[in-house]
This record gives structure tokens, sequence and C-alpha cells, in this order.
């Protein structure tokens, strides 16, 4: 088969919207079904360097500026690791520096991660003295059993606390939820999820719980996990719990109440931009020429060494071969349950639609995309079987 030719691939007329990533990676310890990049806490023998990684993240930033110069950042999302080990001052720190190096939106939504296991009413109050206008809290169960062969550190009791304080401090809050856990029953997720929504909480994530490479259950899968079927009747009845209760399914796990789409991951499906910075972060830049993805030395200490003596040299930079966008951006596009205007395609990646006509034909034919043609919208099935119809655009 001849191989197609992009000639406008990656130059683009106009710039997507821009975000911002911050990866703080420790945690008070690892869970066992973790593959991001965090790390124990109990490693750091001198402490937390709370001072020396926020240093480091706004040189991290420094670095970039002549990539992004100008372009407003919409949002903001403190990922990790678990970045509620840091204290409201080093976080507040940290957002002035941001503010005072881009031209961060006065509404821009910015979302930090919390663990109930780090919990403190003081601390929360904080974050939203500092800017924090979205809080999400990775609960994964109620269930103080379940809690336990997952490797969590907190209970469901203090998970509850937990959100019902966030719920008084912020107007977005996110649940995280898992599903198909060890000895799971579709009674027992169905608690899980009906408690999350009896909280009030706008948005919940459902992830099925995978067994990941280079993880401990990867290695070793823990005990009791539902079978195929079973989960799926699992993942069924949570789904359908979240739908009745008026949350719209708006992405791949994704749940939320009109209007409370997370805005920051909805830039990422859209194929929008977001500067990544902080230890082992990944991110997007788009030029009017190219569009480039960057990576960060992944040990904090690898990168903390770095960002004090020479930035540049901690950040890799690789630009997305022109065969490759179509797939990129579908492989983002088609987790969002409403799609994304066709044009978008060649508004993002300067791939015209016509250019790979051939592809979207075949999945429409079958069964997997949306006929209309202004949507790229998976159909039921399409949702259902993701992995398969990203494959029509994989490159040749």
């Amino acid at each position: 088969m001849t191989a197609i030719i992009f000639p406008q691939a990656g130059k683009l007329t106009a710039l997507p919207p821009l975000s911002l990533y911050i990866h703080i990676p420790w945690c008070i310890k690892k869970c066992p079904y973790c593959d991001f990049n965090s790390h124990s806490i109990k490693n750091q023998r001198n402490g937390l360097p709370e001072a020396e990684y926020v240093d480091a993240l706004l040189t991290d930033l420094q670095t970039e500026l002549p990539n992004i110069w100008g372009r407003p950042v919409e949002t903001v999302f403190i990922g990790g690791g678990t970045p509620s080990l840091f204290s409201a001052k080093a976080i507040d720190r940290l957002l002035s520096g941001v503010r005072a190096l881009v031209n961060l939106q006065p509404q821009a939504e910015i979302t930090l991660e919390a663990n109930p296991g780090t919990f403190e009413i003081e601390k929360f109050r904080g974050f939203k003295d500092a800017g924090i206008t979205r809080l999400s809290i990775g609960v994964q169960s109620f269930n103080d059993e379940m809690l336990a062969r997952l490797g969590r550190v907190h209970n469901g009791k203090e998970a509850l606390t937990a959100i019902d304080t966030a719920l008084n401090l912020f107007d977005k809050v996110n649940i995280d939820l898992m599903y198909a856990l060890p000895q799971q029953t579709v009674q027992t997720a169905l608690n899980d999820v009906n408690t999350a929504i009896a909280t009030g909480a706008s948005h919940i994530s459902a992830y099925h719980l995978t067994m990941e490479p280079n993880t401990v259950f990867g290695h070793t899968p823990p005990q009791g996990l539902p079978q195929d079927e079973v989960a799926l009747d699992i993942e069924d009845a949570v789904h359908a719990a979240l739908s009745a209760a008026g949350f719209l399914h708006y992405e791949t796990s994704a749940f939320a109440q009109a209007g409370k789409q997370c805005l920051h991951n909805l830039n990422y499906w859209q194929f929008g931009d977001y500067l990544s910075i902080g230890a082992g972060a990944h991110g997007k830049i788009s030029y009017p020429d190219r569009i480039e993805r960057t990576t960060r030395r992944r040990h904090p200490t690898e990168y903390l060494n770095a960002m004090q003596s020479n930035p540049a040299a901690a950040i890799e930079r690789k630009p997305v071969a022109a065969e490759d966008l179509p797939f990129e951006f579908m492989m983002n596009a088609l987790r969002l349950s409403d799609g994304v205007p066709a044009a978008m395609l060649q508004e993002r990646t300067g791939v015209p639609s016509a250019k790979i006509m051939a592809q979207i034909e075949n999945a429409r034919q079958m069964g997997l995309l949306d006929t209309n043609p202004t949507l790229f919208r998976p159909t039921e099935k399409g949702r259902l079987f993701l992995n398969d119809l990203l494959q029509c655009f994989l490159p040749d």
C-alpha cells in the first residue's frame, strides 16, 4: 500500500488552547496497581523537598516560556503522585510563581489531586486560598476491605470526611473510583458508586482496575479478580447507576453533572496543547509549523539536579511525525462520547479529513464511527470497542 502524504501536517493556521500540567511525584507509599511516576516519601532521607521542588518547577516553567510566549493558559492541573502532601503554603508559592510567569486566565480552572490519607481541614482551606478551584479526591473505594486489597492508606470514613469538607469549599469536586476489584461483586461495586453519588459530588471518574506492566499487581495479580463476564456486569451496573443519577458519561471513564465536566481533561481529548512541568511530565506543544511532544527527567532527584544545573538538558523534545498525527488526534477525540467537530482535525493537526477518508469510511462501515459527516463521534459500538475503532486510524 502506498503511504499517504500529508504535506500540511503540523502546519496550523491557529494554535489550540493551552493548559498547564504540574507533576508532583511523591506519595505516602506506592500503590500496587499504580504505573504513574510516583515515589514513596519513605525513601526521602531528608524529608519532602517542598521548597526545592517548587523552585525547580518554576525554573522548568521559565525555561519553556519562549515556546508559549503570549499564549493564555486556560486551565491548570496539579497531579501526581499525591500533590496534597505539599503544604498549602508551597502550593500558594507555586501558583503565585505561575501567575507571575504566564498569562493565566482570571477564571482558569485549577485542579489539585488529593488523597484522603493526607486530609486536613486547614490544609484544604489553604488550598482554596491559594487559588485551587477544583479538588480531585482519589478514593477508589469506600469499602475498607477493598481499600486494604488496593494498598490504600485511608479508610472509607476518612474518604467521606474529606469529600464533605471539599464540597463545602470548592465549586467542583471529583471522586476517583475503581471497579472490578479483587473479590468485588456487582452489589459491592454499586455500594461504592451509590455512596459517591450520595455525597453530592458533581464529577465521578470510574476506572476499571487494570494490571499494568511494571507494577506489583502487573507482576503478581491479586487473588479474586472478577472474571471477564462479571467485570462487564460490574461496569454496566456502575455506568447505569451514574446515568440514572443524572451524570453524563462524557468521556470513557468520566461522568459529570451538566456543566461540571473537567475543562482541563476536555482540552486533552480535543487535542489541545498542554505544557507539562515536573519530574517525568509529558507535554504537547503546537507551533505554526510543527507539533512537539516533551518529556522531563523521570526520577525526582535527577530532575531536581538538572533544574539546578542545566534545565534544558532535563527536557526531551520530539516532533510528532506527520503520518502519526491523524491517529494521535483520534486516540484523544474518540474518547469523548459526543466526539468533536470534523473540522477540528485540520485545525489541530493540519491534516484535512479528505486525506484519511478511506480510514473514516472503513470505521463507519464497521459501525464504529457515526455517519454524520460534520462530526467524528464513536457509535455505541465504537465506545464499547474503542481499540478496534482506533486501529482504523493507525498509520500504515
